[in-house]
């Protein structure tokens, strides 16, 4: 992440500089991919009052950059509600990123709702990967007539299988009805 600190009519000290770099780094906790963070400080006056602008500038990759403004009195108040607004910003493009695709104990409880019931602990116990060990019928030795009544049973195409002498075969339906055998 590149940050850039600029001061408009502002000196930025290094107690300034600092503080900014320190707001900056807490919005790495989002784990957005961050290209760079601008940072302009600048004096404003208006109507005979004297004070301070911050200007943050997110760039985000694969994403719209974040603007952030805020004028204050005090560059360091400024500054402190700058960052709360980006952080803000920036939790909402992570939760959406996160939760649009999360399926799981939410879904349970809709589920659950709808159904009257459910116990939440034994769905999550019920959502856990669970790998099952499954002999491919491919490796299993068959027998060419076995293989061509299941081809004539079902809307296959073809069938791929191990001949009793381990050759792979392929039995397949013709255009004029018949089967061919590879």
């Amino acid at each position: 992440m590149n940050i850039s600190l600029v001061g408009r009519h502002v000196e930025l000290t290094d107690a300034i500089k600092q503080h900014l770099n320190a707001s900056i780094e807490t919005l790495k906790k989002f784990h957005l991919d961050i290209i760079s963070v601008t940072a302009v400080a600048s004096a404003n006056e208006r109507k005979g009052k004297t004070g301070v602008s911050i200007e943050f500038t997110i760039n985000l990759a694969g994403k719209n950059s974040v603007v952030i403004k805020q004028n204050e009195m005090d560059l360091y108040a400024a500054i402190d509600i700058a960052i709360d607004r980006a952080q803000k910003a920036l939790r909402r493009m992570h939760d959406r990123e996160t939760d649009h695709h999360k399926v799981g104990i939410n879904e349970a409880k809709a589920h659950s709702q709808a159904n009257g019931g459910i116990d939440l602990s034994q769905e999550s116990e019920n959502l856990e990967d669970e790998i099952v060990p499954v002999e491919l019928d491919l490796y299993k030795p068959r027998e060419v007539g076995d293989v061509l009544e299941e081809l004539k049973d079902s809307g296959k195409m073809f069938e791929i299988f191990l001949d009793h002498e381990d050759k792979t075969r392929v039995l397949y339906k013709r255009n004029d009805g018949r089967f061919g055998l590879y």
